[in-house]
């Protein structure tokens, strides 16, 4: 697909959450999900396709944590998915959901959250709080479904088995984006800090920083220990050893960014001649330019 289309197809599914993340597609537009799957013991996850997959996508990734108290929940996809979230969630248990953690503020993350009663309660980082209140789709009636539960660095839920760790590392993809740990099934999941392998999409409207993106996520790589499963932002389950992978690839990216930039050459014509992607097996390159773009922007202000 041509950038401009991916873009298009990223504003059409609120991934710039600040101007789309109100709406919602018709009932009969909305692609079914997919099957709920199990990770391990008592973690599932509820899949979502690649962003540029506009026919299938619901949004990102959904954590579903069964514990004795009942479901712990991160993220909610797009509007309109949660009563499909919630016969999800009791295909695998008859436990009311609690609580529902955000990764991050894009609505496509926070799409459903309106769905859960007043007795769910909301998590997030404290800086994603405030990026959810400048949203659409928390304004007026709607605002009652902004998080009143936040964190700065770290937080733990639940206890022992049920225990949930949740990290802030610094900006990146947004400047709020939570890192989930269910320690028990030894599993992680990102959010979109790792949404695929491909250039990230940084936002810098919402505080998203290309420069300190791989210092993100090597803070993660070398705090977050014992996992053997990451659930990424919009990609298939995989490993630590692909987590610490694409914290190189950032850092090659920036790198490759700020000589390029320093050289002067254009955004355009030093995404054209990028060799980053062209190092890593299984890399794409459909957000490079983009990624480019924001990388030189944030450069130009520094």
């Amino acid at each position: 697909m041509p950038r401009a289309g991916v873009l298009l197809t990223l504003i059409g599914i609120g991934a710039l959450s600040l101007r789309v993340s109100g709406l919602q597609a018709p009932a009969a537009a909305r692609a079914p999900l997919p099957a709920i799957e199990k990770v391990k013991d008592n973690l599932y996850v509820i899949f979502g396709s690649d962003a540029t997959d506009r026919p299938k996508f619901t949004g990102g990734n959904v954590g579903v944590f069964v514990t004795e108290a009942g479901v712990v929940l991160v993220d909610t996809k797009l509007p309109g998915y949660g009563p499909d979230i919630l016969a999800q969630v009791k295909s695998v248990t008859s436990k009311p959901v609690t609580t529902v953690i955000n990764t991050h503020t894009h609505g496509d993350h926070t799409g459903s959250n309106d769905a859960f009663p007043a007795s769910v309660e909301f998590v997030v980082h404290e800086n994603t709080k405030a990026n959810m209140e400048r949203m659409d789709a928390f304004k007026g009636d709607k605002a009652r479904f902004v998080p009143k539960r936040t964190y700065k660095d770290r937080l733990s839920i639940g206890s022992g088995k049920d225990q949930v760790d949740l990290y802030y590392f610094g900006p990146g993809h947004t400047n709020g984006d939570t890192f989930i740990v269910y320690r028990s099934a030894r599993t992680l999941q990102t959010g979109d800090m790792f949404a695929w392998r491909d250039a990230p999409f940084l936002d810098r409207s919402n505080g998203g920083s290309g420069v300190e993106m791989p210092n993100t996520l090597a803070k993660a790589v070398a705090t977050l220990k014992d996992i053997d499963t990451v659930i990424p932002g919009h990609s298939p389950l995989l490993t630590m050893k692909e987590l610490a992978e694409y914290q190189r690839f950032n850092a090659d990216l920036l790198a490759e960014a700020r000589a390029a930039f320093k050289s002067g050459l254009s955004a355009e014509q030093a995404a054209a001649a990028s060799k980053v992607v062209s190092k890593y097996s299984g890399y794409r390159s459909d957000r490079v330019k983009a990624a480019y773009e924001s990388l030189y922007d944030e450069l130009k202000s520094r």
